[in-house]
């Protein structure tokens, strides 16, 4: 009998030291969203460990009532030096350092699995364990959720590709990374420049060397200036030019010719254009500098490209 109550007591030391460091390093915000998407063990561990401090307070209590219970209990079987080296020895090895290391590498694994336990202790130790939690709660507030910078995201989506028990492949780390950087990007890192600007005269006719040009260039917008390439005042759209009759000026097209334009900075960031670009529903934008130089034009395939970090290559790229 005083071995079954001696190994009770041990066992009872290792769950409570265990599970306090287990389900105490589980992250409140990481379970809620695991719950949310159907991870059973989450489901059942969440509504406990998000009232933290009564959880701490309950597990620690355990804790201090079976080792001091057990201290008391050896040194009423055996001589008090003897008795305080075992005690110490087995709640040592076996109350603390197996069972943590243990339960810490699967906390939510064996959390689940004993949740009843947990919810019994809670329940018992209320009376103690309630007022002292809502102490803290007043005093320390809620847990302060973890946040990773641009970085440490993109080394998390780089350790997952990695790993072999995740799903996440190089394509999507790729994607994510992306993602994650272009919003710093600027557009004169990835605009066209003004010398590679494949433009039309406003005054050009619709005559069958300017079809062969454009078909040439392969471009599905090009912009439109009149007089010099500084004073851009409009977009051809090339598919549109199919209804448009030939002989006309650009100027003269009823539905190939736009003169509505968006002008950014080349300073400006990329999610900034991308907002600008969906909103008024564009696909390209003229880029000019304070003095109103023209630097280059950006398209929506430019700024898609450095988020899915790949070229974009169609039936008339080389």
């Amino acid at each position: 009998m005083d071995y079954l109550i001696s190994l009770t007591l041990v066992l009872l030391s290792g769950l409570f030291s265990g599970l306090t460091l287990g389900l105490m390093s589980l992250d409140t915000h990481t379970l809620r969203r695991r719950a949310k998407h159907g991870n059973t063990d989450a489901v059942l561990v969440y509504p406990v460990r998000k009232r933290g401090n009564q959880l701490l307070t309950t597990l620690l209590l355990g804790n201090v009532l079976v080792n001091t219970t057990l201290s008391i209990y050896l040194g009423s079987i055996a001589p008090g030096v003897v008795a305080g080296l075992i005690a110490t020895s087995l709640i040592v090895l076996f109350g603390e350092i197996l069972p943590q290391a243990v339960i810490s590498r699967h906390g939510l694994w064996f959390g689940a699995r004993t949740i009843w336990i947990t919810k019994f202790f809670m329940l018992l130790f209320s009376p103690v364990a309630w007022p002292i939690a809502r102490l803290l709660d007043k005093a320390l507030g809620s847990e302060l959720p973890t946040t990773y910078s641009h970085h440490e995201l993109m080394d998390i989506i780089s350790e997952h590709e990695d790993s072999e028990h995740s799903a996440i492949d190089e394509d999507e780390e790729r994607i994510v990374h992306g993602a994650l950087r272009f919003s710093h990007r600027q557009v004169r890192d990835v605009m066209t420049p003004e010398e590679q600007v494949v433009m039309v005269d406003v005054n050009r006719r619709l005559t069958d060397e300017f079809f062969n040009e454009m078909a040439e260039h392969g471009h599905s917008r090009v912009p439109v200036y009149a007089g010099d390439r500084e004073n851009i005042v409009g977009i051809l759209f090339a598919k549109d030019l199919l209804v448009e009759e030939e002989g006309i000026g650009i100027a003269e097209t009823k539905e190939a010719f736009d003169t509505d334009i968006l002008e950014v900075r080349g300073s400006t960031k990329l999610d900034t254009v991308l907002g600008q670009m969906l909103k008024r529903r564009l696909h390209l934008a003229i880029v000019k500098s304070r003095a109103g130089k023209f630097l280059g034009v950006i398209t929506l395939e430019d700024i898609i490209e450095e988020i899915i970090q790949t070229e974009i290559e169609d039936e008339d790229d080389e």
